[in-house]
């Protein structure tokens, strides 16, 4: 029982690692504003770039990388470490080397669901490009870097977040599935990605309308409060 209840307190803690919300505190900090008021109404890096600045918004994709960085660093080190206590007794069926990669895949998840759906703000939260990206990052770090290139050289062709966060998601899926991994990092990357990509899912109609927005535009969302605004 305490193996049990052990493994799913790891959970929480990656999952509220991923929960903090950084860039609703950004513009609560900065401008005492709520962030999911303004532009994109989305607490993430591009919707904080276009509110607040430059460099709130690196400063907040940054931590958001860094979420998903330290959820599966801590279960790399916290669930082989509680395997080994004495009062802890696992199943005899299951090693250390067959529970930690699905420990950290369940942490990986733990960390883009605490992003997206946050206990801080009603579960609600951002898409978890950035986070994932952490996750990434630290649990393979070639499928890391060559979904943030991917990511880098489309968005500097067609300067679209949403459309480079989207191939970086499949591409994290290829490399992975091309590289020899454990097969519940697999399941991670391919159920993270899916679920990056269905929160994109109104900017995908955007993008299919030729309406999405451009790195350095407004949102449709920030026209329209402007147009609000000048009516008033």
């Amino acid at each position: 029982m305490v193996f049990w209840i052990a493994s799913v307190v790891g959970l929480v803690i990656a999952y509220l690692f991923g929960s903090t919300p950084t860039g609703y505190l950004a513009g609560k900090l900065l401008k005492g504003i709520d962030i999911r008021e303004h532009g994109s109404k989305s607490i993430g890096a591009t919707n904080v770039l276009r509110t607040l600045g430059k460099w709130p918004a690196l400063v907040v994709l940054l931590v958001d990388v860094l979420k998903g960085v330290g959820a599966i660093v801590f279960a790399r080190w916290f669930y082989p470490w509680f395997y080994t206590l004495p009062s802890v007794t696992p199943p005899t069926a299951l090693d250390l080397q067959t529970w930690v990669p699905w420990a950290v895949c369940l942490a990986g998840l733990a960390v883009l669901l605490g992003h997206s759906r946050s206990i801080w703000l009603n579960f609600t939260g951002g898409k978890s490009v950035a986070t994932g990206l952490g996750v990434l990052l630290a649990m393979s770090w070639p499928v890391g870097l060559g979904a943030a290139t991917v990511f880098g050289v489309v968005l500097a062709i067609f300067r679209i977040v949403s459309l480079s966060s989207m191939l970086a998601a499949l591409t994290a899926i290829v490399l992975i599935c091309g590289l020899e991994q454990p097969l519940p990092y697999r399941l991670l990357v391919i159920a993270g990605s899916i679920y990056v990509i269905v929160r994109h899912r109104a900017n995908i109609q955007r993008l299919l309308a030729g309406t999405e927005p451009r790195l350095g535009q407004s949102s449709p969302e920030s026209k329209a409060e402007s147009k609000t605004e000048s009516q008033i």
